[in-house]
């Protein structure tokens, strides 16, 4: 993405503010519709702030997203029912990536679970929350109680030298260093700004870095006191979503939908083993098919040749047959080329086929790469 490219951001929906509407636009954020609310899509620049974030640290403002509280009597085999997850190996303060499946196994939403003491935690995508939050009260039983945290919001400082920077302000009964890649506790800021607070050690750049889910009426000062120290930037829209490109993740909405099964999204890492052989969750019987027989077609990364990025949407050929549809696609600043994503027929989602993607009338040489195109950095332990 470049600087220009904020049409794929414009959505012609209602818009709520932020919890840091204000204290973006005070720090000259340039704010675009997105997910129904208006959000900050860049600050200097999308290019220097996705660079700052690769060598430094940035601070991104992710509260359009849906957090929910899952407690009451059965919550486990409840949420067992309608995810395909194994709860049983899910260890206390341990996020882990899921689905939300419809009855024939098209992706509703992907999302993060969290065993908490009490329950559940489920951090859910901003632009699909109200249908995910309707679906769950439909499908799980009257005993399960949902409350959506509106009134917190959600923060992720990504970069290299985002422990560094937040370690100077949080205590807790874990060490922040304690906290490896999927991984979170309570911590407490210093001089008791919020309260506890839940942090885990994770994101959607492809960086190390944190998530900070913190009451809304405190938000600023957070952000504030983060920014204040010389590693961090507040970081745009724009940034994360070329950082998520090049670290070859998903969008929910552009690169799976209803329509697409998780087996021909390469997202099989969301349904754990035992899932994948008993079933019991929302389309499992053509998953388990899909994963002896395979899929049609593949969601697959995409290297052009030239300076000229493919869209969503553009047209994927192996000769004169068209074989698939780009989802996503974007120039890496990192790489300093064309990336994309999406999906073509199996026949020619080995990586290093030749391909040619149609960008303005006009054919481009592209190859099947594998994903990540940048390598993920996210911190495992020493």
């Amino acid at each position: 993405m470049s600087d220009h490219d904020t049409e794929d951001f414009v959505e012609d929906i209602p818009l709520k503010a932020l919890p840091l509407d204000a204290w973006h636009r005070a720090k000259g954020a340039r704010m675009v519709p997105f997910a129904g609310y208006e959000m900050p899509i860049q600050y200097e620049g999308i290019v220097a702030e996705h660079s700052w974030t690769r060598e430094n640290a940035g601070l991104f403002d992710v509260s359009h997203m849906g957090q929910l509280h899952l407690t009451g009597e059965g919550v486990e085999a409840a949420l067992e029912a309608v995810l395909p997850i194994d709860l049983s190996t899910l260890k206390h303060g341990n996020p882990r990536y899921s689905l939300l499946l419809d009855e024939n196994g098209g992706v509703l939403d992907d999302l993060m679970v969290t065993r908490w003491n009490d329950g559940f935690y489920l951090v859910v995508n901003g632009a699909t929350k109200w249908d995910d939050i309707a679906h769950l009260r439909e499908h799980l039983p009257d005993e399960v109680n949902i409350s959506h945290m509106d009134e917190h919001a959600l923060l992720a400082l990504q970069g290299p030298k985002a422990f560094a920077a937040l370690e100077r302000h949080v205590i807790g009964d874990t060490p922040l260093g304690a906290l490896t890649f999927m991984k979170g506790a309570t911590f407490t800021f210093t001089g008791s700004i919020a309260g506890d607070v839940w942090i885990s050690r994770s994101g959607y750049t492809g960086e190390d870095g944190f998530e900070i889910s913190v009451p809304a009426d405190v938000v600023a000062e957070i952000a504030d006191l983060i920014c204040a120290e010389p590693e961090v930037k507040p970081i745009g829209l724009g940034a994360r979503d070329s950082l998520r490109l090049e670290a070859g993740l998903p969008l929910y909405g552009h690169d799976m939908t209803p329509e697409t099964s998780p087996i021909e999204a390469g997202l099989i890492f969301g349904i754990n083993k035992r899932r994948r052989t008993e079933g019991g969750f929302p389309g499992a019987d053509r998953i388990i098919r899909e994963l002896v027989e395979g899929t049609a077609r593949k969601w697959v990364g995409l290297k052009l040749e030239g300076r000229l990025p493919a869209r969503e949407g553009a047209e994927v050929f192996a000769g004169a047959d068209k074989i698939g549809t780009v989802t996503s696609g974007g120039f890496s600043p990192t790489l300093g080329a064309p990336i994309a994503m999406a999906y073509v027929a199996s026949a020619h989602a080995a990586p290093g086929t030749p391909l040619e993607v149609e960008v303005r009338g006009k054919r481009l040489a592209a190859t099947v790469s594998p994903t990540p195109f940048v390598p993920h950095r996210y911190f495992r332990g020493s």
